[in-house]
Order: C-alpha cells, then sequence, then structure tokens
C-alpha cells in the first residue's frame, strides 16, 4: 500500500521514485478507518535532511503492507538551516505549531547534531519538550531516534547521557532481551548503525522504569520503551532506518572535518561495516592522509570502489521492528476527535 504524503506537498525525491498518486486515490485511502497518521519530526542537519525523510518514507512503504500510512511533515524551529534547507522546509514541511491541533496515531521524531554538551541549553529545547508533552496525550507510540531519545530520557527523568571515549560508529550486533510485542519474530541477535559519541546505561534506564529491548556488551542499549501518558515511547540509540551507504557518508563527512583542520584525529572506520577489500583501501587512504593532510586529497578517495561493495546487513531487523511498531499501532488507534492543545506541566 503507497504511503501518502500529506497535503500531496511531495518531496521531489520521492516523487522522482514513485510517482504522484492521484488526489482521488489519496483521500479514498486517507478515509479509510484503518489508516495510520504519522507525524514525522525531521530534525537532521540540512546534508542529511532529504536522505532522512527518504529512509523513513522507504521503510514505513515497505512494512505498511495493506494497511494506508499517512505521514506530515515537521522539523523543529531554531535549527541551523542554510539557504537550500530552508527552502526545502518551507516547500514540503510544517512548523511544529500545526501539531496542537491536529490527529496523528504516531509520531517519529529524529535527533540532529548537538551544538551544546548540554542538551537543555540548545536552542530548540523548549519546542522539543513540547513536542513530546503534545505526544504522550496524542499518541498510540512515539519513536525517539538517537539524539532525541537522550532528549527524551533527560526531560522526563533528568538522565544525563555519558560522553564516550570514541564514536559508537558502524554495525553491530544486539541480543533480544526478554519478549515484547515489538520485538516479536526477530531473530534473538540482530543488526543495527549507530552513529553517537553519548551513551545512555541499561542500569540508570530500568532504574527509571524503562524496559531494554536489544543491547550487547559490545555496543551497550540498543532500544528501549516506556509508556508515557498513553503512548508507548520507542527509543533508538541506533538507525535502523539508515540507508545502505549513509555511514559511509557520516565516514567521508568526518575525513573532511580532519584534512579542514576541524577535529583533532582521524576518524574510525565504522565497525562491521566494510568488506575486508574495502576497508584494506580505506586503511590505505588513511595512511596518505595523514602525512599529506589537506581537504584536496579528497578527489582521490576511493568512494565508488568502496560503495559498490556495501550491503544493508540490518535491513531485514529494521523492517521487522518497524512492522510490529506499526502493528502495535493499529491495534491501538482510537476513533476520537482532533486533539485539542492541552496545558503543559512543568517537570522537575
Amino acid at each position: 500500500m503507497p504511503i501518502i504524503i500529506d497535503g500531496g506537498r511531495i518531496p521531489a525525491r520521492w516523487a522522482e521514485t514513485h510517482g504522484s498518486p492521484e488526489a482521488g486515490s489519496c483521500a479514498r485511502l486517507d478515509a479509510r478507518a484503518d489508516c495510520i497518521r504519522v507525524a514525522l519530526v525531521n530534525n537532521m542537519p540540512d546534508a542529511a535532511l532529504e536522505d532522512t525523510e527518504q529512509q523513513f518514507f522507504e521503510l514505513l512503504d515497505t512494512v505498511s503492507g495493506d494497511t494506508p500510512v499517512r505521514i506530515k511533515l515537521y522539523s523543529l524551529p531554531d535549527l541551523p538551516r542554510g539557504e537550500r534547507g530552508q527552502k526545502h522546509l518551507r516547500d514540503f514541511y510544517f512548523g511544529t505549531d500545526d501539531l496542537w491541533n491536529s490527529r496523528f496515531d504516531a509520531l517519529i521524531m529524529t535527533g540532529t547534531e548537538p551544538r551544546q554538551s548540554d542538551l537543555r541549553k540548545e536552542d530548540y529545547w523548549d519546542a522539543l519538550t513540547a513536542v513530546l508533552d503534545w505526544a504522550e496525550h496524542n499518541t498510540v507510540s512515539t519513536i525517539l531516534s538517537c539524539l532525541a531519545a537522550h532528549a527524551g530520557v533527560l526531560y522526563s527523568e533528568g538522565i544525563v547521557r555519558q560522553p564516550l571515549s570514541d564514536k559508537q560508529f558502524g554495525v553491530f550486533e544486539f541480543k533480544k532481551v526478554g519478549q515484547h510485542a515489538l520485538t516479536n519474530h526477530t531473530a534473538d541477535l540482530v543488526k543495527f548503525p549507530h552513529s553517537r559519541c553519548n551513551d545512555l546505561k541499561k542500569d540508570t534506564l530500568t532504574s527509571c522504569g524503562y524496559t531494554v529491548l536489544t543491547e550487547s556488551k559490545e555496543a551497550g542499549v540498543d532500544s528501549f520503551v516506556k509508556l508515557m501518558g498513553k503512548s508507548l515511547f520507542l527509543h533508538f540509540q541506533g538507525h535502523p532506518e539508515y540507508g545502505t551507504r549513509t555511514l559511509l557518508k557520516e565516514y567521508v563527512r568526518d575525513i573532511k572535518r580532519f584534512l579542514r583542520g576541524e577535529r583533532e584525529t582521524y576518524p574510525s572506520m565504522p565497525h562491521g561495516y566494510f568488506e575486508v577489500g574495502a576497508a584494506r583501501i580505506l586503511a590505505d587512504f588513511r595512511e596518505y592522509a595523514l602525512s599529506h593532510r589537506q581537504e584536496e586529497n579528497m578527489e582521490i578517495f576511493p568512494a565508488a570502489a568502496v560503495a559498490d561493495t556495501l550491503q544493508s546487513s540490518w535491513n531485514s531487523s529494521a523492517i521487522c521492528v518497524y512492522r510490529n511498531w506499526l502493528g502495535y499501532v493499529a491495534s491501538g488507534k482510537t476513533d476520537t476527535a482532533p486533539c485539542v492543545a492541552m496545558t503543559r506541566a512543568g517537570r522537575a
């Protein structure tokens, strides 16, 4: 069943690959009682903004089956944006004020690149917490990805994320912990990409009432849940939605930052991502770049040779978890009147 982009504001990349459905067809699907309405709050930086929306479109399209899914795009205000990013938001996104009087069954909120060590000092903090308050009382379930997950537990429980000695970067294997509707039918071991410099510890999460779903000794907690208000909050420290080449793009970005002198150390190669031959090619480039620290050397970076070897080893796990999540949302849907803006209650 094709997904429906709300209001006919369909980003060009999705329209090019999937076409633009007829307005009448969209209206019929949208009117179905089983249609699941999802607010996607995409806060990724400009360079990843369109990639991220495409990744979530693809994933939800794959797992929806015969159930129509309507997606409406939002982004938090006060995020740093360039001219292209601002134009994309004007063309295809809605302001978060539109949420308060809208009806949704679920919400997905992405992270963004932090500028402050204390997330409460970020310019967008008040807007982010307003969305979290709204989601607790107006959705069946909410997904918080990476930094959004860290912000969520900080706001709800005062849990402060801990900096890692090195970036948790690559594809890691996680063990399913216990039984939960969101991990039904998944393998006992699942793989997911991670790209983060901070961590949340299992003991801290469980002591505050969170249930850990997947974890590993090597990479720590992957996903965890807690019922907040009437909404089941599903938190991912990783990125099940990532495309096959997303980690490569991030690796290239970090190499450029090293060559420009914006970071002191050459970035670690993403774990469990490159096959042996590609890793050897990239190690050779690293040796050259360390002795010739100039951004111009990116012209000879072997991107094409490496990209052709990549595989999305986590795709089946992502599909299974998101299919379970969409099923959970479908089972919890209720026919209620459009929600009204709620009065926010301060939290200690």
